[in-house]
């Protein structure tokens, strides 16, 4: 137990001094593992881990689903799923911003991506709340908490990674992030409608459009619908496993992309090492994480842990609550990949020793790790607002986020107090 605090002391300084996080948690891994055992264990044990990454068939569904999101991104999809959200509600007060809110919703059901959801729907939302009036805090906190949605609306390349870790199915994973995320629409739907009840000058209404015009921009989400059902459908359906799913959203999405003529040369090239890099970082950072959580293990953290929490006599719902505060604070300081990485090798066995359900509590850490994405000083997705909305303040940012954390919390707190919500489609679906 003193070697895994140590070296979890020394991963936070490496962090803390800008260590990247996976040379960071693959160097402490190998130190203590070595300490415990000897350095030639440690060291088979770093090439075992690079070797099974490497050539890991579930893996493979991180770059598939990441060139998917990069393709769909750049296909002019968030246009049309804007476009037709406003049709239907643009009128009413506070409209703009809650088309925002599901136009986000729609574009992370094929991106998986909370930055890609943020900065692609900066550039499509933000000029028309602009032209018609709204308050920059309403219209830059409705992007930012929508974009979250990217991570916890399947595909959702967070919840393949707390998969692969916990050798739970991926399947149940993406099937029980959606209900979660459409409460999280609603609740920021109702954030919204808070705010112009408050503030109506804050979010104007919209120009009616008559149901002609409505039915014409509906037509354009047709692609995204389904290109949606093919790769969740199939999943759902049993007809192909998530990594075949993933290759089947990434030949869907270059179609899709080449008949909207999308697919130039410098397009592809771009779309294609963006996805190298991403899928690079990603792996780097797995690799280091798998590494520390062999660490950790075999120091027997997890296990000291849980006959803790049987000394101390804790209900179990007390730990879940305890352990949701330490995402909430990790989450100010730390990106959600190293949050992820760091806290489901201690937490997960926990868990597992209280009877709780694996694909619940996967839904309630990706919930958790969306509160982090625009809770200050870290708040990712509000700086990619703020780099890609120059002439707004990030205090305006942070200060318009405040509507949507208080729907987030709710929203933690119904799924933690109602766990029948993230589990009914698992169950329907997986039996």
């Amino acid at each position: 137990m003193t070697v895994t605090l140590i070296g979890f002391a020394a991963l936070f300084s490496l962090i803390f001094l800008r260590v990247p996080i996976g040379l960071a948690l693959g160097f402490v891994g190998f130190l203590g593992y070595a300490t415990i055992v000897d350095v030639g264990p440690a060291a088979s044990l770093v090439a075992q881990t690079i070797r099974d990454a490497g050539h890991s068939y579930t893996l493979s569904v991180i770059p598939m689903f990441v060139l998917m999101g990069n393709l769909v991104a750049r296909s002019g999809l968030a246009d049309d799923l804007y476009a037709a959200a406003n049709a239907f509600i643009g009128h009413r007060k506070g409209g703009l911003a809650m088309a925002t809110v599901i136009a986000c919703g729609g574009f992370a059901s094929v991106s998986g991506s909370s930055v890609a959801t943020a900065a692609t729907m900066s550039k499509v939302s933000f000029p028309a709340m602009r032209r018609f009036g709204y308050n920059d805090r309403l219209a830059t906190g409705a992007i930012a908490a929508g974009g979250t949605l990217g991570i916890l609306i399947p595909p959702s390349v967070i919840m393949v990674i707390y998969g692969v870790m916990t050798e739970t199915h991926i399947g149940k994973l993406f099937a029980a992030g959606l209900l979660p995320g459409l409460v999280g629409i609603a609740g920021y739907i109702a954030a919204v409608r808070w705010t112009v009840w408050r503030d109506p000058a804050s979010g104007p209404a919209g120009p009616r459009m008559p149901w002609r015009e409505r039915w014409r921009v509906l037509r354009g989400v047709v692609g995204v619908l389904t290109l949606f059902l093919i790769v969740m459908g199939g999943i759902y359906g049993g007809l192909f496993t998530p990594t075949e799913a993933s290759g089947i959203g990434a030949f869907g999405a270059t179609v899709f992309a080449a008949f909207r003529k999308r697919l130039t040369t410098a397009v592809t090239y771009d779309v294609l090492s963006e996805t190298a890099r991403t899928t690079a970082m990603i792996f780097f950072v797995l690799m280091g994480a798998l590494i520390f959580a062999e660490f950790v293990s075999f120091a027997g953290m997890p296990e000291a842990l849980v006959e803790l929490i049987r000394f101390m006599a804790l209900s179990p719902l007390a730990v879940i609550a305890v352990m949701m505060g330490i995402y909430l604070v990790l989450g100010c300081v730390l990106d959600s990949l190293a949050m992820i990485l760091l806290t489901v090798p201690i937490f997960f066995p926990i868990v597992m020793a209280l009877g709780y359900d694996p694909v619940w509590f996967g839904v309630l850490i990706v919930v958790v790790i969306e509160i982090g994405l625009i809770t200050p000083p870290i708040g990712m997705n509000v700086f990619v607002l703020n780099a890609m909305l120059a002439d707004v303040p990030v205090t305006s940012i942070f200060r318009g986020i405040v509507p949507f954390l208080g729907a987030d919390i709710v929203r933690l707190a119904i799924l933690v107090a109602l766990p029948g919500i993230s589990l009914f489609l698992p169950k329907l679906f997986f039996g």
